[in-house]
C-alpha cells in the first residue's frame, strides 16, 4: 500500500497508529487511545468515522458526568433495576420509542427531568407503582 503524503505539512507521512489523547472539560481530564492516520512528521492526525466511533461512547459519558447527569451505564442499570425494558421506560418517563436505546448507547443525552426521575426512583423504586397507577388512571 502507499503512503498517504500529510495534507497539513506535506512534509511526512500518515501511518496507521493509536495515539494516547487526553482532553479537559470543566475541570475534569480525561485519557484514551484514539486510532487514527497520523503524520511522522508534524504528528497531525486524520480519524475516520469508525476511529471515531471508537471513543464516542467514552467521551459523551464523560462530558454527562462532567455536567451532572448519569452516564449511559447508569441509565440502564437504574432501567433495569426498575424492571422496564427499553419502550416501557420511554412509556413511563417519555423521548419516544427509542430514546431509551439512545441513552444507553451514548447516542444522546436523556433531559434534566428523565434524569432526575432516574435518579429519584434509583432510590425509591416502589414510587414507579405510583407513576404506573396514575398513567392507568
Amino acid at each position: 500500500m502507499a503512503q498517504r503524503k500529510c495534507p497539513f505539512c506535506e512534509n511526512g507521512y500518515l501511518e496507521r497508529k493509536t495515539i494516547k489523547e487526553t482532553y479537559e472539560y470543566k475541570g475534569h481530564k480525561i485519557e484514551f487511545d484514539q486510532p487514527g492516520d497520523y503524520c511522522n512528521s508534524c504528528e497531525e492526525g486524520i480519524l475516520s468515522g469508525n476511529d471515531l466511533k471508537i471513543n464516542k461512547k467514552i467521551l459523551h459519558d464523560w462530558h454527562a458526568v462532567a455536567d451532572g447527569f448519569l452516564p449511559s451505564d447508569e441509565v440502564r442499570r437504574i432501567r433495569k433495576r426498575l424492571g422496564l425494558t427499553q419502550h416501557q421506560a420511554a412509556e413511563v418517563f417519555g423521548g419516544g420509542p427509542n430514546a431509551f436505546s439512545r441513552y444507553e448507547c451514548g447516542e444522546s443525552l436523556q433531559m434534566k427531568s428523565t434524569d432526575n426521575l432516574l435518579r429519584l426512583l434509583d432510590k425509591h423504586p416502589h414510587l414507579l407503582d405510583e407513576i404506573l397507577c396514575n398513567e392507568a388512571a
